[in-house]
This record gives structure tokens, sequence and C-alpha cells, in this order.
């Protein structure tokens, strides 16, 4: 491997966690972070990280970030839904700078769902004929820690708009190994995995698995779309987001996060991290001063 592996999304739940398996595996030298804030992220990251500013908005940050690349990890920004006009221009300049290798972090079910920016996303990639490798992710366990922290930690509740259909969660940190092997090991160009952990849940089951492991009383609510647009709003969210937000926890409701694969554990060769397992991991974000 000569050129640079460009990490986007970081810090970032995936992100940042690809960077540290990178660290680990002695490829400091070999990869670059792109991110908006690169003060900031260097004081997150480590000093040993060669990160430069890039902004998916901003085209005049694209040479220098993707100067020498060979192989990309992207990460859509939650906040840019307008693919062609906010994240095509920095694939194309991708791919002018001789990009080897796209892997993307998509969602699962997207190939059902072609109106969500990470299908648009994926088509750009693949009628562009970029060699890619597609991680179409679970929803990420760290949504519960982040995204939905202060509802769980503040008022012990759980509300999103799922009802009692079951979703195959996936812990960011498997995300990040896997997104490893793609980006360093040969035979995952353009291949498709949809990324699970080993086990679907409905939210009465999260919400009992972090009620027993944090000791204190968590409940789903289970709200109703207008409610949860409303409160994601009054916690402060752009509408954009929580109209998005609502469509990928509608889908939810309709199964389309309730498959479970084997995909990752073949991937990254060990049994997925278990729902419990995070919970553990991350208790101390969930309890009050």
């Amino acid at each position: 491997m000569n050129g640079k592996i460009v990490i986007t999304g970081a810090p970032g739940n995936v992100g940042t966690h690809v960077v540290e398996a990178l660290r680990a595996a002695g490829l400091v030298d070999q990869m670059r972070v792109g991110a908006r804030d690169a003060d900031s992220a260097r004081r997150t990251l480590g000093a040993d990280v060669e990160i430069v500013p890039f902004d998916f908005t901003k085209p005049e940050t694209f040479a220098a970030a993707l100067d020498g690349i060979e192989r990309l990890f992207l990460v859509r920004p939650p906040a840019l839904s307008n693919v062609p006009r906010d994240i095509a221009p920095a694939l194309e300049a991708a791919q002018t700078a001789g990009v080897r290798q796209i892997v993307f972090l998509s969602i699962q079910g997207v190939e059902q769902n072609r109106i969500v920016p990470h299908a648009k996303i994926e088509t750009w990639i693949t009628d562009h004929a970029v060699p890619y490798t597609f991680l179409r992710a679970g929803f990420f366990m760290q949504n519960l820690s982040t995204v939905h922290r202060d509802e769980v930690r503040e008022r012990g509740v759980i509300a999103v708009p799922v009802g009692r259909a079951r979703t195959s969660f996936v812990d960011a940190r498997d995300l990040a190994a896997a997104a490893v092997v793609a980006l360093t090991q040969p035979g995952h160009e353009n291949r498709a995995y949809t990324l699970t952990g080993a086990e679907a849940l409905t939210y009465y089951e999260v919400a009992a698995i972090m009620s027993r492991v944090l000791g204190r009383s968590i409940r789903y609510t289970n709200p109703n779309v207008v409610q949860f647009v409303v409160e994601q709003t009054r916690d402060g969210r752009p509408l954009p987001m929580a109209l998005l937000m609502t469509a990928l926890y509608t889908l939810t409701r309709f199964g389309n996060a309730s498959a479970v694969t084997d995909d990752l554990a073949r991937l990254i060769g060990r049994a997925p991290i278990s729902f419990e397992q995070f919970v553990r991991d991350h208790s101390a974000v969930w309890h009050t001063p």
C-alpha cells in the first residue's frame, strides 16, 4: 500500500474507532483524517495522526485532503442529505485524485429504500465505476449513548417511534473493525455487506436490558411520529434531521432493521459485541450527576 487511507467521520462514532484500529495496526503513517474542525479533531484523536481540514461543502479543502489518496473511508455527515450538491463534488475530487477504493458506511436495507441519501451515494459510486465496499450497517448501539443519551439519562425513557418491531443493533466498534478489514485486506472490492449484531431486539427488550444493567428503571414510551418530531425539534435538532430520523425509524417499524446476518462475524473473525456488553461498557454516560 503506497497511498494514503483518508478517513472521514472522525471524530465520530465509527471514524474515531477506525483511527484507533489503524493506529493499533501500525498504520498511522499511511492514514490521513479529513475533518471540518482539524484543531478539535487533533485534540480528540492525538498529535500522531495527520489531520487536515476537509469539508464536503467547501471544495477548496478537497485537494490537500485527497492528495495521494489510495482508499477512502466515507461517512455521510448527518446534516447533508442533498447528495448531488453536497457529497458528489467530493467524490468526484477523490476519483480525480486516483482513489482505488471507497469504503462507504451505508445503512441496512438501503437496497429496498432508494430515496435515502445513502442509496444515492451508493448509486453515484457504482455509476462512476469506483471500486467500493458498502458496509450496510444496522442501527448503532451508540445512538443510545449519543443521540438519545439525554432522554435516557435525565428522563429514564427511550422515545423512538418503532412499536414492537425488532432492531438488529450493531456496535460502532465492530463496524470500525470491519472497515479496517475492508481498507487493509484484499478481496473486498465491489462487495456489499449487511453488518448487524447477533440478535434483533425490540425497544421494550432494550429498555429491560438497560434497566437491569444500570440498576434503574428505563422505559420505552413508543411515541407516534408526530410526537417524535416535536420532541426532537424541541431538543434542538433541525427539522430536516428530525424528519430523516423519523423516516428511518418508520422503516424500522415496518421490519426493515430486523434481519440478522453473519457478515460482520465473518469479516472480523469473532462474534459481534452484544447489546448487554455495550451497555456495561458505556454505563457511565447514562448516570445522572
